[in-house]
């Protein structure tokens, strides 16, 4: 027998421990709520940055919408899913309602922020060229499209879960998911 936790263990823990700030936090503790927000800040901010596209400023205040959320629902929060996977939903609830009030079109100062954050590492802590590339070639993706993409290839959505979500036919769906992989094709130099 090996005295590691193995990563199956150790997310248990990290869950049940979740679990218990959660209720606590649900009874009025907000120093429960502080601890749950500082474990999660990193992986909803990830998300929102992904999904929105945006960085700095807004993207600090969309996670902030969405522990905001978090703090109002949890009172309502029936412990049926880790509070991980619902701090999760929360977060991309908050992106797509922020890609809902932008349909008018992006605005040049979110857009430009994306580029003056380039050389920062991504929610996952990693700075490699590759992902930097990356990050670069999926925020200069058209909104409803960088959303499709985020949500189908990065997050595991079906494109029935994208189109209610978006308000889009399953076909456009699909139609933007095709048209994102393109965009970031040529937009990273492959042919592929």
């Amino acid at each position: 027998m090996t005295d590691v936790i193995t990563d199956s263990t150790a997310a248990e823990v990290a869950a049940a421990c979740d679990a218990e700030l959660a209720r606590s936090a649900a009874a009025g503790d907000t120093g429960a709520f502080e601890s749950i927000y500082r474990r999660h800040a990193g992986r909803v901010h990830g998300v929102i940055v992904r999904l929105v596209g945006v960085h700095g400023v807004r993207a600090e205040d969309l996670t902030q919408e969405a522990f905001v959320r978090a703090w109002q629902a949890l009172p309502g929060f029936r412990f049926e899913s880790a509070v991980s996977t619902w701090l999760h939903r929360l977060a991309v609830t908050t992106a797509l309602m922020e890609l809902r009030s932008r349909r008018s079109g992006p605005r040049f100062d979110e857009d430009q922020d994306v580029f003056d954050n380039l050389g920062l590492a991504d929610s996952a802590g990693h700075g490699t060229a590759l992902s930097m590339d990356l990050e670069r070639a999926v925020a200069t993706l058209p909104p409803r499209a960088r959303a499709v993409l985020v949500l189908h290839d990065v997050e595991g959505w079906k494109h029935e879960e994208i189109a209610r979500e978006l308000g889009m036919a399953v076909g456009s769906s699909k139609a933007q998911l095709h048209r994102a992989r393109q965009l970031l094709r040529g937009r990273l130099g492959g042919e592929a």
